[in-house]
C-alpha cells in the first residue's frame, strides 16, 4: 500500500546486510532493495525531499582494484549467491541517479564498509558479531579459508556522522562516496584481536571459504576526507572493545 509521508529528508537503510539473512529469501531481498528505492525515491519525488541511499562496498564484488575507489565500477558475479544484494544495491544506485538526471530528486549514495558496534544482533551473522560471541561464549571461532582475506571496519559513531554529513551537502554532491575506515586487516588477526580483547580461551577453526567471498575490501576514502571533511576517528580496538561490553552485557547479566 502506498505511504503518504510529509517529510524533508530520506534515509533508505532497509535490506538485511549479513550474507546469512539476505541469503536466507534471496527473492525477498532483491525485492527490499529494488521496489524499496523505487517507494522511497515516489515519495521524495512528490513531497521534493532529499533522500540518501545506504549503498554498500558489496557493489565492487570481489574486486581486482584495492583500494576501491568510487569510479571503479566493481566485479560482481550476478548470478551468485551473494547477487540478489549486491546487484539489489547497485540497482538501487541506478535508480536514485535516473531519478535524479530525469525527475530532479535531490540524491546522495554512500557505499558503507562493515558497520560494527553495540547493538548489533547476537544473531547478525556478521563476522564481528560472530566473532565477539564466539569468544565470550568459549566457543570456537570459525576462519573462512587461511583467514588472509582482508576488512575495514568502520565504527557506527563515524558512519552515523558520515551519513548526516553527507545529507547536508549542496545539491550537485550526490555520490556515490566511500564511507568506511581504511585501517585493514586480515579475517585471522581479527579473530586474534577478538580473542585478546575478550581475554577467551577459545580457539579458531578453518572450514572452506564461501563462493564469491570477496579476497579484499578496504575503501579509499579520498572523496569523503576532500568533499565531507570526514574520517573515522574510533580506532578498531577501542570500537571492538565497546562492542564486546555490549554482547558481555546481554549475553551474562
Amino acid at each position: 500500500m502506498p505511504i503518504y509521508l510529509e517529510v524533508d529528508e530520506i534515509y533508505n537503510l532497509a535490506c538485511p546486510a549479513a550474507p546469512i539473512h539476505y541469503q536466507y529469501n534471496p527473492i525477498k531481498t532483491i525485492k527490499t532493495n529494488v521496489l524499496g528505492a523505487i517507494n522511497t525515491l515516489g515519495i521524495a519525488k512528490r513531497v521534493r525531499a532529499k533522500i540518501l541511499q545506504a549503498s554498500t562496498s558489496e557493489v565492487y564484488g570481489d574486486p581486482d582494484v584495492h583500494p576501491q575507489k568510487e569510479s571503479y565500477w566493481g566485479r560482481v558475479n550476478p548470478i551468485g549467491l551473494r547477487s540478489c544484494y549486491d546487484e539489489g544495491k547497485r540497482a538501487a544506485e541506478c535508480l536514485m541517479m535516473d531519478y535524479h538526471r530525469h525527475n530532479n530528486v535531490p540524491v546522495k549514495i554512500v557505499r558503507i564498509f562493515n558497520a560494527y558496534g553495540p547493538r548489533m544482533a547476537l544473531n547478525d551473522g556478521r563476522v564481528i558479531s560472530k566473532f565477539i560471541v564466539s569468544a565470550l561464549k568459549g566457543e570456537e571461532i570459525t576462519v573462512y579459508g587461511d583467514g588472509s582475506q582482508t576488512r575495514s571496519f568502520c565504527y557506527v559513531d563515524d558512519l552515523i556522522e558520515g551519513m548526516i554529513t553527507m545529507m547536508a551537502t549542496e545539491p550537485h554532491i550526490t555520490g556515490p562516496i566511500n564511507l568506511g575506515n581504511p585501517q585493514e586487516l586480515t579475517i585471522l588477526e581479527l579473530a586474534e584481536l577478538v580473542i585478546r580483547l575478550t581475554d577467551s580461551r577459545s580457539r579458531i577453526v578453518f572450514r572452506p571459504l564461501p563462493a564469491d567471498d570477496p579476497k579484499h575490501r578496504c575503501p579509499d576514502i579520498t572523496l569523503a576526507r576532500q568533499l565531507l571533511g570526514w574520517s573515522p576517528t574510533v580506532p578498531l580496538e577501542e570500537g571492538l572493545k565497546k562492542t564486546i561490553a555490549y554482547f558481555r552485557q546481554i549475553l551474562f547479566e
